[in-house]
């Protein structure tokens, strides 16, 4: 595995920074969950007994962002604690955190406390607004960011008003951005020796995620309004319902217009003008119209076969049955078994990320709370079984 020399310490909690640190663990670094004793990190009681979500008294929220990592109990609170995690820290190559800005400092676990003890260590923090500026204490969750990222203003139309991405973009924009910032800590690292801090803020993410539509706003002035499925320069391009559900078009271009043209053959859409894209564009109420009236008449089956063999760009709306069902989808591997400590096996989402010299992906089970703390504290830092024993009488483990 790509990742394997590598030891990630993750302080994280809820989705962000847990969602990160899963992308590093899934490409193979040995990643250490260090939670506090008793409760463990927030996620571990999120949907807990819930008797569709949760298997073993753990919730789908811990199952899905914990496996492949470890488990191990340290109050960093005290003094006993934090001695131990300085030792986990000089054998690790990563920190993950995503505390609010402020708190490892408080801890006395920040990039420049940690870099006394060991030079090559990189951090990364994940915060809703990054660790300079004037508003890095506000608190911040997915959808705050994505509200004001800009994102939400984009989506949905003018009558439904703003409307938040159904997947919880602000978080796990943050979590990606994080895995290529300690990614790219790590490659410069390779030529330098040294480690470095990343400084992550999902509102950051959701402002890059903007990309092309950014530009054409900060260049013209033109603040764009909510198109809902539709495009604010191709014609057709949008989602039509069909007899049985919904398919998508996107004619990106004059070309595929054409072909598109053929393949429905209506009579309506052969108008000279509509060969070139700005007077479609001026009449896509009509074209859309139009199309929707004759999707209608099939479903979505007939549609996609059709369109597929005249080479229409085009896919159905699938809902997550649908989407996780999905031959291509399971060909690349991407729902897969995740063992559990009951011997059963749980299908989740797998590794989008897929290296031609890494070995077929396995994945080990969600620990438990401290699950690894005594494997982890002996065989990475030797500790004798007397030391172990008076830690946890003193507390600092568990």
């Amino acid at each position: 595995m790509a990742l394997e020399h590598i030891t990630v310490l993750d302080l994280t909690h809820m989705l962000s920074g847990p969602y990160g640190a899963m992308l590093l663990a899934d490409l193979g670094a040995r990643t250490i969950k260090v939670e506090p004793p008793g409760t463990g990190e927030g996620t571990r009681r999120l949907l807990e007994h819930d008797p569709d979500y949760s298997r073993g008294g753990m919730g789908a929220y811990y199952l899905t962002l914990n496996r492949n990592k470890q488990s191990v109990c340290v109050d960093l609170k005290s003094d006993t604690g934090k001695a131990v995690f300085l030792d986990l820290v000089r054998r690790a190559d990563v920190v993950i955190d995503n505390f609010s800005v402020g708190v490892t400092e408080r801890l006395g676990i920040d990039h420049a406390a940690l870099a006394k003890v060991n030079p090559r260590i990189i951090t990364c923090s994940i915060t809703g607004f990054g660790q300079t500026g004037p508003q890095t204490q506000r608190p911040a969750f997915d959808q705050v960011v994505q509200a004001m990222g800009g994102g939400m203003s984009i989506t949905g139309t003018p009558e439904t008003g703003p409307t938040r991405s159904g997947i919880p973009i602000g978080d796990l924009g943050g979590g990606v951005f994080g895995a290529i910032g300690v990614l790219a800590a790590i490659a410069e690292r390779e030529r330098t020796g040294r480690g470095q801090h990343v400084d992550v803020s999902m509102l950051d993410a959701q402002i890059s995620l903007l990309s092309y539509m950014a530009t054409m706003h900060l260049m013209s002035g033109i603040v764009p309004e909510g198109i809902g499925n539709g495009h604010f320069v191709h014609v057709p391009y949008n989602s039509y319902p069909t007899a049985d559900g919904y398919v998508i078009i996107a004619c990106i271009g004059d070309a595929f217009f054409e072909r598109f043209v053929d393949c429905m053959d209506l009579p309506a859409l052969r108008k000279p003008e509509y060969l070139q894209q700005p007077a479609r564009y001026a009449a896509r109420a009509e074209i859309d119209a139009l199309i929707a009236e004759a999707l209608k008449k099939q479903p979505t089956g007939y549609w996609l076969e059709h369109l597929r063999a005249a080479r229409i760009p085009c896919g159905p709306v699938n809902n997550f049955a649908q989407a996780l069902g999905d031959a291509q989808v399971l060909a690349r591997g991407m729902v897969v078994d995740v063992p559990l400590k009951s011997g059963e096996t749980l299908r989740m989402p797998g590794n989008p990320v897929k290296l031609s010299a890494a070995a077929p992906a396995t994945y080990t089970a969600p620990p438990a709370l401290g699950d690894d703390t005594e494997r982890v504290l002996r065989g990475l830092l030797g500790y004798s079984a007397e030391r172990l024993s008076a830690l946890r009488a003193a507390g600092a483990i568990a």
